[in-house]
């Protein structure tokens, strides 16, 4: 097995390719170790690695971020052993296969009124469309969690989250986006 990396925006993460499906459906993002460890073994394998600070899932890849002051020289080796042995014990990457995208989904509720579904349909289909394919490949993840009042409120996911480009993504990036194509877009906040 062959896994490539790539590096990231977010220079406290670093995008793991292993050549094959990750998450057939959706995206699962961990931050804490005790999580990771119960809902996924592969989860759980990267966090017992001593640095690791969180772990994402998305399609194709694995993101890993790491702790201030860890180099990846000493850290990379360990990370590829890790998917390396996981992919090759063939155990599932999420504990429960059955689930519908893992702990991503539907973690938080959406919040908008019900005047505004039209808007938010847009909303989600330009982040769909434009906005998530182009995060993926930095290995992240952006979903929409709410709009109100002209602010469109996004979840930041995967090399996304503390990542130091990350307010440019979204004021220069994504806010243009949707104020291009949908006026009543006043401003992008994370959440």
């Amino acid at each position: 097995m062959f896994i490539q990396t790539e590096a990231t925006p977010n220079p406290a993460t670093l995008k793991f390719l292993p050549g094959q499906v990750v998450m057939e459906m959706g995206t699962a993002d961990f931050r804490e170790p005790e999580a990771a460890a119960a809902q996924s073994p592969l989860a759980g394998r990267l966090f017992a690695i001593d640095g690791v600070t969180g772990v994402f899932f998305g399609y194709d890849f694995v993101t890993v971020s790491k702790q201030d002051g860890v180099d990846w020289s000493h850290l990379k080796p360990a990370v590829l052993a890790g998917i390396m042995e996981h992919f090759m014990s063939d155990a599932p990457v999420m504990a429960d296969q059955g689930g519908a995208g893992g702990p991503s989904m539907g973690a938080d509720e959406e919040f908008f009124d019900a005047g505004d579904e039209t808007i938010v349909a847009t909303i989600k289909e330009l982040i769909e469309t434009r906005v998530r394919p182009a995060v993926a490949q930095d290995g992240g993840d952006i979903t929409f969690r709410g709009f109100r009042d002209g602010v469109v409120f996004l979840h930041m996911k995967g090399a996304c989250a503390g990542c130091p480009s990350s307010t440019a993504t979204l004021k220069h990036g994504i806010q243009n986006l949707l104020r291009h194509f949908i006026p009543e877009v006043q401003q992008v906040e994370a959440v």
